[in-house]
């Protein structure tokens, strides 16, 4: 009641302690405060159940990544055997006159694991089709147990979202009446009702706009690699395949630009990316790294080195733990983690944010070298930490990143045009060995090969966002089965063929920690590709483009509408009005990838 007495008095507060206000009680809502007890407990059975099912669905797919063996062991490129692990068989014969014959006549294999980054490798450099189909297969039918798991998730999001439906209908109205309706019909209405997009009638009309919008593009790059797989395996009738798309898509990049992915890691040892990391903070923001020493027990393991943001007029602005390199039994996935959010302790008092950014870089030997899309990652992370390390919120609530699901990846978004400007990268970009500054004709090269299959890429990001909001919309209670839907959804809205018996979906972390909100990131690719060519792409590294995005963008974190700082921002031409709720105008990302519109 203290949280609606305070909304209720907002004529009392400031426009964030209203936003807190009015937010809190959304959370507390989503949370089930409202409920009857037995309704209450019954809810929080479902979070605690949601809870568990995520980290069971993803600890299967780090403990069940599936494999292949392959035999003989020659049929595996060189460049693939650190990932693999030798095997043996015994050939028929093998049982001869002596143990030393015996010896003589196993034949060596590798059994490779198939978790998404060794399946990359695999159908990437594997000229042998029938193995490439093999591991395209294996590794899109593993975890196989994550099948029951979605089933279960999807019907306890699904219960809890209607729980509070139901309540709303024998609720008590003397005590609820200035209350918000919940009627939430599904678990994406749930997820997706506070957000910029307010329901995904909105999120699902944006993302048929943006299938609708690719599918030509998308449709010519396929025809392209299918009439090159034709020219170089010379059948002339063969179909074009699901796990022909890397292997041949990279030998077209690699033969239109010249691109060697160890000659692109050799301009960029990790120490070197962190200078990038510096000067994109100290040319936008004018603030520095200054490097903290760890008090003991402060760090979670060796690896970790911890920095102060830091302004020469404003003083420290917060602090960064970087924990970048691979190590055994680390999760695998990149992160930013918000360990302190700031806020506003008195007048003169403010309260740091400190945060840490979690990477699993395996570093090529020597100089622990990135490859690009590495590089991409850490830039991407980092927007993340700029946005917690430069908000200045009254409240802890609003700090940094804690911003309504379809903002939150917008700096980061933003942030990855950086590790892709020349003007940029060659303040850092240095050869590990010779220290020469990465060639102008490298970086255009690297963007072409980007840009080659684009339309492909985007059409993937759509086809994976109408997974999401459909398996957690209102069709969740008669679904069939999640792989007939997602089978279905491929169809649909991709160039490509599905494969019977595989369930890619299985392996997407993506549904338990974003559940429905993966849309998000498609919102944010096109914000940030307004803001990138309306204040940014002119003069990158310009104190005023800093200034722009610092003050009337992350200072603000989630205490200032996101359509309002948007707005703000850039002007008129970021943001559309659709059923109530708000869409990107997509023209500056159209204009990036030249789709018609």
């Amino acid at each position: 009641m203290a949280v609606v007495k305070a909304e209720q008095d907002s004529h009392l507060l400031n426009e964030e302690a209203q936003r807190v206000a009015h937010h809190l009680r959304l959370d507390l809502e989503k949370a089930g405060i409202h409920l009857p007890s037995e309704q209450l407990d019954r809810a929080n059975q479902l979070n605690m159940e949601i809870v568990q099912l995520c980290r069971e669905f993803n600890e299967n797919i780090i403990n069940d990544p599936g494999h292949m063996d392959i035999f003989p062991a020659s049929h595996i490129p060189k460049k693939l055997h650190h990932l693999a692990r030798p095997i043996y068989r015994t050939t028929s014969g093998a049982f001869g006159g002596s143990a030393w014959s015996m010896t003589n006549m196993k034949e060596k294999g590798f059994r490779l694991p198939t978790d998404p980054n060794t399946l990359s490798s695999i159908l990437q450099w594997v000229s042998d089709a029938e193995i490439r189909k093999t591991a395209y297969i294996q590794g899109n039918s593993a975890p196989l147990g994550n099948l029951g798991v979605l089933d279960k998730l999807i019907a306890a999001r699904h219960e809890f979202a209607q729980s509070l439906q139901k309540f709303d209908i024998i609720s008590n109205a003397l005590f609820w009446m200035h209350m918000q309706i919940m009627g939430h019909s599904s678990y994406a209405d749930l997820a997706v009702h506070s957000s910029m997009a307010s329901s995904p009638d909105v999120v699902l009309s944006f993302l048929l706009e943006m299938s609708e919008i690719v599918r030509p593009r998308a449709d010519e790059e396929f025809k392209t690699i299918w009439n090159f797989k034709r020219e170089r395996s010379g059948q002339l009738y063969g179909d074009l395949e699901p796990w022909d798309e890397t292997y041949f898509t990279a030998i077209m990049k690699s033969a239109a630009y010249d691109l060697d992915s160890s000659v692109v890691a050799s301009f960029f040892p990790l120490s070197q990316c962190l200078e990038g990391l510096k000067v994109l903070a100290e040319s936008l923001f004018g603030v520095t790294f200054h490097h903290i020493p760890l008090a003991p027990g402060e760090s979670w393991h060796p690896d970790v080195i911890k920095v102060a943001l830091h302004h020469p007029d404003e003083g420290d602005l917060g602090y960064l733990y970087l924990d970048l390199k691979s190590r055994k039994n680390k999760h695998p996935v990149c992160a930013h983690f918000a360990i302190k959010g700031g806020r506003r302790l008195s007048e003169t008092d403010y309260q740091l944010p400190i945060v840490a950014l979690v990477c699993n870089f395996l570093g090529s030997k020597p100089a622990s070298l990135l490859n690009h899309w590495e590089v991409e990652t850490l830039f991407h992370e980092f927007g993340h930490a700029l946005h917690s390390l430069l908000s200045r919120t009254d409240y802890q609530h609003f700090s940094g990143t804690r911003v309504v699901i379809d903002f939150a990846e917008t700096p980061s978004n933003l942030f990855q045009y950086y590790a892709w400007d020349f003007r940029i990268l060659k303040t850092f970009a240095r050869h590990y060995s010779t220290g020469d500054v990465i060639p102008e004709d490298l970086v255009k090269s690297m963007r072409g090969a980007k840009d080659m299959f684009s339309g492909t890429e985007l059409q993937r990001q759509i086809f994976y966002a109408l997974i999401d909001q459909k398996l957690f919309g209102e069709e969740a209670s008669s679904m069939r089965d999640t792989a007939s839907l997602v089978a279905e959804l491929k169809r649909q809205h991709t160039s490509w063929k599905h494969v019977d018996g595989t369930h890619w979906h299985t392996r997407f972390g993506h549904l338990a920690s974003y559940g429905a909100g993966y849309y998000s990131y498609l919102y944010a690719k096109c914000f940030a590709a307004t803001i990138w060519q309306k204040i940014c792409e002119e003069d990158p590294l310009s104190l005023a483009a800093g200034s722009a995005i610092r003050h009337k963008f992350l200072q603000h974190g989630g205490a200032k509408d996101p359509g309002d700082i948007l707005n703000d921002l850039v002007g008129k031409r970021i943001l559309n009005s659709r059923y109530g709720g708000i869409v990107p105008d997509i023209t500056s990302l159209s204009h990036e990838m030249e789709l018609k519109n």
